[in-house]
């Protein structure tokens, strides 16, 4: 073993970079935590896993979902109310 070492062109972080995921910090309701663990457990896979699937089954969702829950607009309120005035 060496009497010094040399870290000067040292850099801080992890030794392989992960890809496509990002560590963050968010809060969760304590009830949450316990119930994707209980299910995790069940399974054999990571509740952070199983929260991340979760997620991912939402947003694709929504987005299946499309126009249909595009915000209400006047422009949209006015063309509805035109069309059912009609149709009466």
């Amino acid at each position: 073993m060496r009497d010094e070492y040399d870290f000067s062109k040292g850099k801080r972080g992890a030794v392989l970079a992960a890809t496509g995921k990002t560590r963050i910090t968010i809060m969760l309701d304590d009830d949450l935590i316990q119930h994707f663990r209980t299910v995790a457990e069940a399974q054999g896979t990571g509740y952070q896993t199983l929260i991340n699937a979760t997620l991912r089954e939402a947003v694709s969702a929504g987005k299946a979902r499309g126009a249909q829950d595009a915000p209400l607009t006047v422009a949209v309120l006015r063309r509805v109310l035109r069309e059912e005035l009609r149709a009466t």
